[in-house]
This record gives C-alpha cells, structure tokens and sequence, in this order.
C-alpha cells in the first residue's frame, strides 16, 4: 500500500482486526542466538523444534479450551434433562385410559388421582358423560394434541438452537487450528525455499569438504535422498524420511543440502555446515569475518558514509514483483541505481557498494492471491530473474545487485505481506553493514527477533505510506489512529538510526528527516521532450483533456474527486469529461456515486502510465489527501503535463515546478482546471527535468542517508532503546498478539 505509487495496485489495510479461521495464521519460528546469527540453518533446527512444540500446544489449548469443557458439561446435562422427560412423558401415556362405554350408551371415565395429592375419590368411581359431552370432549382432546404438537415442535427448535451454539464455539477452534497446522506447513516449505536458494553459493564447498568415509556427526544415521534440490511444491520435497537402506554420499549431500538434515536435527552438524556457508557466501579467508566485524564495531564511533566503495547494503522491503505495488518498485529503482556500474554513465568515479535486495517469497497460494493474471513461480530464482527483467526493461541498463529472500505470507485481512520469523536471520554477520529498511514500521509491526542496529551498523528506514489515514477510515478509528500512531513511533525508535520521510504527511517519527528520494525513469522525461517539440502544422500537442490515474478506493482520492466536480458542476462552470485509470475493491461502488451524482466520469480499468494512449492527455488531476508522495504525479510531470494538485504536504516537492497548479478550495480548483485546459504547459528545462531523475534522487538518498557520529544513540538513549525492544519483543512473542 504504497501511497508514493498511486497506479500501482495495492490492497487496502484493516488494522483493527485479527484473522478469521478461513485466512491464513503465522506459524511461530524460533529466532536465532546470538552465536548463530549468520545461520539460517541452526534458525530452521529451533524452528522445526518450536513448531513440533506449538503443534503439541495447539492440541493441549484445544483441550482446555472453554468452549469445549462447557460443551462437553452441558452435553451431559443435556442428555440426563432428557432421559428424566422422556421417562415421565413414558409414565403419563401410561396412565391415561381410552374411555368406556357402558350398556345404555353412557360413556365412561376412571377418575385416577396421585397419591398425597387432591381430594381422594373411593376406588373404581366414575364419571358419567352424555353423547354431547362425548363431542364436545372430542373436539377438546384434538385441540389440545395440536397444541402439544405445536408445543413440542418449538421445543425441538429451541434444543436445537441449544446444540448448535454449544457446538458452535468448539467447531470454530478446531477450524482455527486446522488451519494454523496447515499454514505451519505451508510456511515450512517457503522456509525450506528460500533457505535452499540461500544455500546454492555453498554447495561446491559442502561437496569438497565431504568424505566417503567420514559421514558428518557422531554416529551414522542414513537418509532419503533425492538426485537434485526439489522445487517447493514437489512431493518429494514435503518431508525427510530417515532410510535405512542408503548412506547418504557426498554426491548427494552437496546435491541436495536438505539430505544432511536427519529427523531429530542434530546441532553440532548444523553448526559446521552453517560454519561452510557463511565462508563461502563471503568467500573470505578463516578469521576474517571476525576482522572485518571488529573493524566495522570500531567505525560505529565515526562518521557512516553510504558512498563507500567497500560498504555492504542491504535494501528490505515488504513487497515484491510482480505485485505492483511502490514498495515493490521503488526499492528495486533504488537498488537498481545504487549498484550501477559507473561505466554505463561514462562518468569517472569510484567503485559502487555492494547492494542486495531483500524481498518476501510467498507460497503458491499467495502468490495467486495478489500477483496479476495468475501469475506464479516455482523457485526464487524464476521470481529473480522476473525482477531482474522488468527492471532491466524500465531502467534501460542491466541490474547489477544481488536478489535474496526472506519467507512471508499475505495477510488478507491487512492487504499486506508479513515476514515470517526474524528476517535479519536470512544476512550473514559478515554481510550486516548497512541496513535500508522500506516501511521499517511495516516491517517490524509483528517484529519477533533481534533489533536492526544491533545486526546492522546503519539501519536508514524509509516512510512510504501514511498508515494513519488508513486506520482513520475504519470503525473506530480514532482509537485506531492513536494506538498505530504510538506504534509506528515505538519499532522505528527501536529499530532504526534514522528515518526519512518523503514528505511531512506522515507522522512525526524520532530521528526523522524529510526528503523525496524517488524519480522517474528516463522513458518518462523521453516522452516530455518529445511532448516539448511545436507539433506539425493543423495538430495540437495534446488531443485529449484531462485524467485521473490511481488505485480505485475512495481512500485514493475518488471521495474527493467526486465532490469537487460536483462543486464544479453547481458554481455553472462548463463540465469536462474526465478519464480515469485504475482497479480495485471499491471500483464499482465508484461508478455508482458517479451515476448518482451524474457526472461525465468515464473509468478504463488499470493501465501503464507510459502506454501511448496515455501521452496525449494534457492535464493530471491528483486530489488524493492519503498520500506520502505519489508517483504518477512525477511521472505526468516528467511527460510535459500540467498536473492539478491539492494544497497538501505531499505535494510540496511538486509545488516548485511551473507545470503544478495547485488548489486550496473548489473554487480554485474550477478555475485552475480550466486554465489548464485552455492553455499549453510550459517545456522543461534540463534542470527541471534532472530533479526529477532517479539519478538525482539516488544523491539525494545518498546524502540524507548518512549517519553522522554526533547523531548516533548516547548510552543512556540505546538502554532506553534496548528496554523498548525487550516490552515489543516479549509482546509479539505472545500467540494471541500475533496476526
């Protein structure tokens, strides 16, 4: 839910709700120690034990459950009420009598009385009764047995209802933990994904270090094996089943790095394999990973500069293509110019840092949950080389970062992606240099682990998204504001060194700054200049009016696009037919405020901002209120528009440029739009044009990136910081605070 990429589809978030049975449930991973920070393998061993023991929990919860314990009481009551009724409806159809008959047509009754209670009648008295007696005595027992029918059927339904609402509870936490059992193993084999696309720089080394003669442990213990690393969701991928018919071989050990792992998960063999891969992703000598971690601990007392050629940057972000979503894009344009050889520019300066971005990897289900067209991957490395292409494709150059994961899950009630576990497990110790979390409140809202700064030396945390209007808009939001407002400000203390806000339209957060650190791809600024050039003779350089282009959900701007046409419409201004671009949940209840409203609002679903269509439109209209920044009004800036914005934080970046017209009131709206329409937007100058570049942008990033030694945390702030994380840890440590 990128507020800074408005054409990018991006779920609404709830905040005020937990999962319901039907949607997914986090299952709980251990966090590593601190002596087995760089290995994700002795992460998996604790979580596999931690799993077992929460399955084990979820068992014992069930059985303690409240709801099962009343039902089960009230079950056994139930039964013992209705034995006791139906043996004495038994005993009263047994001491009813038909009636008799005497001789001279009198019809006979026995008077039966219980004993102790009313007047004693001599035995074998009876009653005498006259042929009408008799009808109307009839007419009276049949009524009577309609209304005990009647009685008795209200009654079943109201035993019913009974059952139904003792069953009821006892039912929903047995779906609720059917569920979180099948989410466990579905977040296992993202887990066990992702881990082997970690592990794949270290298998040369785990087949040479291997021998035939030597199985690794303190005892043989033999293994199925499979004859290549299985992709998640094949079958055989789905357990590790201990043979006793077949030693696992070196071979196989460094073809498939999950052979080595036996059922009970032996540490110490964990260990020396984690000790292999953290040597060979680093590819450094013995001893120098402790070197350099020494070495970077004494530098935390200087300066931090992000421009340094032998620094290590590891971008973390909550979304990933093919979800267009900003935090998928944006951070990929951010690594993308961040690791651009200096050759492509023709430009002489030293050598780039290393850069790695770091993005969710989802299980098939999620991924058919939010990417487009049923699109899905088999493997990261099919979801890697998609990324690498696409922004291979909008950036013009060939990316030359490194791509790795961290195991998440969609959260459907949030509309957005959660980690699963401590992500900083999934970065060597030795990689850990400089840390750019994309949404570092998302990221660490169910945060369960180690603290950012105390793995990395520089942690920058970048604010995409005002959260706040989002929790506004829902029931109760006031209360809901308040609590998210506390904290987005209590994990960006914890977690991050500094903040960088792209605009002031988002809360004040501790250590913040406020700077646009995004642009636009040059195919963008292709299409100003074009735009920019006198048509032909008898053309105009714009043939069509003016647009909208965001995400449809009236929190976007269609609440206030909406009013102020209407506003338009009453002042007698002249209507203008407005396009608009964009898909989502509240797109049809959209279009029928517009129908009601009568207005000339025409809607073409989603498109590409660069699509040809989409250069002849002269005006953008943005009157969105939730935005940090959006980025199609960089865009329609960068392709010579005029671009119609509000008066608002968020577009004061854009404010410095001739092409923005901005609006406080209807009023100036109307006049502003039909000046726009009416009159040609001013060519950009080189200048203009270079602002809004991601080349600029990436400098700007690089300057309000460093960290000054002046503005690290005191002694007396990082035990602050410390205790603050201890209260959020212990927190979402708990299974009920968990999403």
């Amino acid at each position: 839910m990128a507020d800074e990429d408005e054409p990018l589809d991006r779920p609404r978030v709830s905040f005020g709700s937990r999962a319901t049975p039907q949607t997914h449930s986090r299952s709980r991973f251990s966090q590593p120690q601190a002596a087995n920070r760089a290995s994700p393998l002795v992460s998996f061993s604790k979580s596999l034990q931690d799993a077992r023991k929460n399955a084990d929990a979820l068992v014992v919860s069930a059985q303690n459950n409240e709801h099962v314990k009343k039902f089960k009481d009230n079950l056994e009551d139930f039964e013992h009420k209705l034995k006791l009724q139906a043996q004495e409806a038994t005993a009263k159809l047994n001491s009813m009598k038909k009636p008799q008959k005497s001789q001279n047509g009198i019809v006979m009754q026995d008077w039966h009385f219980p004993l102790g209670s009313g007047p004693r009648q001599p035995a074998g008295m009876r009653k005498s009764y006259s042929a009408t007696d008799f009808s109307k005595f009839s007419q009276l027992l049949q009524s009577d047995s309609k209304g005990r029918q009647l009685a008795a059927q209200e009654a079943g339904k109201q035993l019913e209802k009974m059952a139904h609402d003792l069953i009821e509870g006892p039912r929903n936490t047995l779906k609720s933990c059917q569920s979180t059992l099948g989410n466990c193993q579905e977040n296992f084999q993202v887990l066990q994904t992702v881990l082997q696309h970690n592990l794949q720089p270290a298998l040369p080394l785990l087949k040479a270090k291997a021998e035939p003669s030597a199985p690794m442990g303190s005892h043989n213990t033999t293994f199925r094996t499979s004859a290549r690393i299985q992709a998640p969701n094949s079958a055989s991928s789905q357990q590790l089943v201990p043979s006793k018919d077949h030693r696992l071989t070196p071979e196989e050990m460094a073809q498939d790095p999950w052979n080595i792992l036996p059922g009970f998960l032996r540490v110490q063999e964990l260990a020396a394999i984690e000790k292999a891969v953290d040597a060979t992703a680093n590819q450094q000598p013995p001893g120098q990973p402790q070197r350099e971690h020494k070495r970077r601990k004494q530098k935390r007392m200087k300066d931090s500069n992000l421009r340094d050629p032998d620094r290590s940057v590891a971008i973390v972000t909550t979304a990933a293509l093919p979800w267009m979503t900003g935090t998928a894009v944006n951070p990929l344009l951010r690594a993308a110019y961040l690791s651009r050889n200096p050759e492509e520019t023709g430009e002489e300066t030293s050598p780039k840092p290393k850069i790695t971005l770091m993005i969710p990897w989802l299980a098939k289900s999620d991924q058919k949950a939010i990417f487009p067209d049923g699109l899905t991957f088999n493997s990261p490395e099919e979801q890697e080389q998609y990324v690498r292409n696409w922004a291979e494709k909008r950036t013009g150059f060939e990316s030359n970062f490194k791509v790795t994961f961290y195991p998440g899950r969609y959260a459907a009630e949030k509309g957005s992606i959660l980690p699963v576990g401590d992500p900083t497990a999934y970065i060597s110790d030795a990689e850990a240099d400089v840390a750019v979390l994309e949404e570092p409140e998302h990221l660490n809202w169910y945060h369960h682990g180690q603290r950012w700064t105390d793995k990395f030396d520089h942690v920058v945390g970048i604010i995409h998204t005002n959260y706040l209007d989002y929790a506004r808009r829902e029931e109760q939001g006031d209360i809901k504001e308040k609590c998210l407002k506390a904290l987005n400000s209590w994990v960006c203390r914890i977690h991050c060194h500094k903040v960088v806000k792209l605009s002031d339209a988002v809360q004040p957060l501790p250590r913040q700054t406020t700077q646009f650190i995004h642009g636009v791809p040059q195919q963008f600024l292709a299409v100003g200049d074009k735009k920019s050039e006198p048509p032909a003779e008898g053309q105009e350089r714009f043939s069509r009016g003016a647009y909208f282009m965001g995400k449809a959900v009236w929190a976007k701007g269609y609440t206030e696009l909406l009013s102020l046409l209407e506003s338009h419409r009453t002042a007698g201004k002249t209507e203008y037919a407005i396009d608009c671009y964009g898909n989502g949940e509240d797109l049809a209840a959209v279009k029928a405020a517009s129908k009601k409203k009568d207005l000339n609002l025409k809607f073409h679903g989603a498109k590409d901002h660069l699509d040809d269509s989409m250069h002849e439109y002269k005006v953008f209209i943005n009157p969105s209120k939730s935005d940090v920044v959006a980025t199609t009004t960089a865009e329609a800036l960068a392709m010579g528009k005029w671009v119609l914005v509000q008066d608002h934080p968020s577009n004061q970046f854009f404010s410095t440029f001739p092409n923005c017209l901005v609006y406080k009131d209807s009023h100036e709206f109307s006049s502003k739009l039909e000046h726009a329409l009416e009159s040609e937007p001013v060519p950009m100058t080189a200048d203009m044009q270079r602002r809004l570049t991601w080349e600029d942008a990436t400098e700007r990033f690089l300057d309000v990136a460093e960290l000054k030694a002046s503005e690290r945390p005191g002694l007396m702030e990082t035990a602050v910081d410390k205790m603050a994380w201890l209260a959020h840890n212990t927190l979402t440590g708990m299974v009920l605070l968990q999403p």
